[in-house]
């Protein structure tokens, strides 16, 4: 009996080391601690911890790197997080790695997690302290949404209002008038005519300039040849002393037909001793007469001199000159 006393009292005491190792194994798995390798320590410092507690994992470019081992809180902005990180992971971390504390998929447990930046950089040793990296928790990102949805709300407020002002204004009656709309597209089409006949004058005005400046056509001759230039300035230079010569003439003119007309007035001078006095008219008269008749008998005086034979080689002479200089002066003018 008592040796069966004993042996349950050895037997508790086995089951229970057996549960109290067990329970010790499952904690230790639970913190993901390394029962077997060595550990070493980060710190980082957060001004929110949104929720992180003792306990959570720690991931390294979301591999499991290790677990929060400690939080203190330094001051009243500051809280300390002491991180046991996997000496597997060591090598890997730098000294200008960032921490930040996340979440485990949309809302699971707290994490911190440590994210390499490029650049070189020393890797990092026992107590080392990462730089912090602080990220919009939930609460957060909920108060946006919310100030979001309560912008939103406002400007579809004011949008309402805008389209209910335009449905009852005049610019969409007017845009809803269909004899405006045939207006309207019968203007553009006119317009359109319009701005193609302008297009086609265009280009006749740039083929013409073209033409001008290659002394093509009756312009580009005026503009181009220099010979022609001189030649009208010259003429518009004759144009202009023919003018004050006719002005000149014209107050001599007007000069002397009032002073011939004083004389008529009068009954003096010349000419009115020509237009008055019939005997002398009479006389110069007779004197034109004898004048025309001398004329006359002077012309068949030279023409019977042209078929004399001692003068009709002169004369032929003369003729055959007469043509040659109406021929140079025909060939110098089809040369010009």
């Amino acid at each position: 009996m008592g040796n069966q006393k004993v042996n349950n009292i050895k037997l508790g005491a086995f089951v229970l080391s057996g549960l109290v190792l067990m329970i010790f194994a499952f904690f230790i798995i639970g913190r993901n601690s390394n029962i077997f390798g060595s550990d070493f320590k980060l710190k980082v410092r957060f001004s929110n911890l949104n929720g992180l507690t003792e306990g959570n994992n720690v991931l390294f470019s979301g591999l499991q790197a290790g677990t929060v081992k400690e939080i203190e809180l330094i001051n009243d902005s500051t809280i300390e997080v002491t991180m046991q990180i996997n000496s597997k992971v060591k090598s890997f971390i730098h000294k200008n790695a960032v921490a930040a504390v996340g979440t485990e998929g949309l809302m699971g447990n707290k994490v911190i997690n440590i994210s390499p930046v490029k650049g070189a950089s020393q890797k990092v040793t026992e107590g080392d302290v990462l730089q912090a990296k602080n990220m919009a928790n939930m609460d957060e990102i909920i108060e946006k949404l919310s100030q979001t949805n309560n912008n939103v709300a406002s400007i579809s407020e004011v949008l309402k209002g805008t389209v209910l002002r335009i449905d009852s204004s005049a610019i969409l009656k007017l845009i809803n008038d269909e004899s405006i709309g045939i207006s309207l597209k019968s203007s553009l089409e006119n317009i359109y005519k319009t701005t193609a006949n302008a297009n086609e004058m265009t280009i006749g005005l740039n083929h013409m300039l073209s033409d001008i400046r290659k002394g093509k056509g009756t312009a580009g001759l005026l503009f181009t040849d220099t010979l022609m230039a001189g030649t009208l300035k010259d003429a518009v230079i004759q144009i202009k002393a023919a003018s004050i010569n006719a002005n000149t003439m014209t107050r001599q003119m007007n000069s002397m037909i009032k002073d011939l007309n004083h004389d008529l007035i009068n009954r003096k001078g010349p000419v009115n001793t020509l237009l008055k006095d019939s005997l002398m008219a009479k006389n110069i008269s007779l004197t034109m007469e004898n004048l025309q008749k001398g004329t006359d008998g002077f012309n068949q005086n030279m023409e019977a001199l042209k078929h004399n034979f001692l003068f009709r080689g002169y004369f032929r002479k003369l003729e055959r000159q007469k043509k040659e200089q109406q021929a140079e002066l025909l060939k110098a003018a089809q040369q010009k």
